[in-house]
């Protein structure tokens, strides 16, 4: 996240928007990577929790963005 940090802030692109979802991404990257094969530990499973709140607030700033987009063409 320090790296996807620092990456925007290089690219002159950085905004909470981006930095969230950029860093969602890798932890979700991280998360597969990661996943053991054969035995889930107790800890493990509770990560689905943070996944499905990295995408509900995902699916928040998509719907915005869309909205903010749809009603400039439409003024």
């Amino acid at each position: 996240m320090l790296g996807t940090l620092v990456a925007l802030v290089a690219l002159s692109a950085l905004s909470l928007d981006l930095y969230f979802v950029v860093s969602l991404l890798g932890f979700l990257v991280v998360v597969e990577l990661t996943a053991p094969l054969n035995l889930t530990p107790r800890w493990r499973r509770r990560l689905k929790w943070v996944v499905l709140a990295g995408l509900v607030v995902f699916g928040y700033i998509v719907g915005r963005r869309v909205f903010e987009i749809l009603s400039s063409r439409l003024l």
